[in-house]
């Protein structure tokens, strides 16, 4: 498995570098946004792991960038910066997980295999909910005969109600669905995604499929069409 982690602290990329090929990973280096997003466009990686606070382009623009570029590539955002809005930023322009500096390099690695997994695996049957298709095996997924594109995430969160159709679905019940470590974070994170997918999955269409039942949870309902 190979790992992109742009960092422009030289010490913090060297031990996170040298921690990660001792759990048997190749690991890339860059210590720039914009060397950063030239490697992700330019090489073929699993993952990335990024700061936001970089030299020239920063985090966020290269999340965006990637995901404008169609390039799908998991990414786990390792930063000091620590604010819900930033973390919300950060998921919202691509990123796939969000972990703050200081941090404990077990947690770390944890992450990155939970996305990884998540990236390469999930069970191969194709579920549709009318005309909304997901396919765990290839990890697309489609309105009609329009291709959704979706961050790792994203696709996780959609697969997770596609799966449970009909059910309504707590805070708790999404988070232990979907992010299969401790979790520690503010379980408000669900709300961002819920608000993305329904940005990717109904809106374009003139669909409502992702439902909020007020004082419980969501749910996917079928949508007409």
């Amino acid at each position: 498995m190979k790992i992109l982690l742009v960092e422009d602290d030289v010490k913090i990329a060297l031990a996170v570098k040298r921690g990660l090929e001792a759990e048997g990973y190749s690991v890339e280096v860059a210590h720039d946004g914009d060397d950063g997003l030239w490697r992700a466009t330019e090489g073929s990686h699993d993952l990335i792991v990024l700061d936001l606070m970089l030299p020239g382009r920063n985090g966020y623009r290269v999340c965006s960038d990637l995901r404008a570029a169609e390039i799908w590539t998991p990414i786990l955002v390792l930063t000091a910066k620590d604010g819900n809005l930033d973390e919300a930023e950060a998921l919202d322009t691509g990123a796939d997980d969000y972990l703050t500096k200081p941090f404990s390099f077990p947690v770390l690695v944890a992450r990155i295999r939970a996305l990884l997994r998540r990236a390469g695996g999930g069970n191969p049957v194709p579920v549709a909910v009318g005309d909304l298709r997901v396919d765990p095996g290839r990890r697309r997924a489609w309105r009609g005969d329009t291709e959704i594109q979706l961050t790792a995430r994203e696709f996780d969160v959609l697969s997770f109600l596609v799966r449970r159709c009909g059910q309504v679905l707590a805070k708790e019940d999404i988070l232990n669905g979907v992010w299969d470590y401790d979790f520690d974070g503010d379980p408000n994170i669900v709300e961002v995604y819920i608000g993305r997918l329904r940005r990717k999955v109904d809106e374009p269409f003139d669909q409502r499929s992702i439902e909020t039942v007020r004082g419980a949870g969501y749910r996917l309902a079928e949508a007409d069409g």
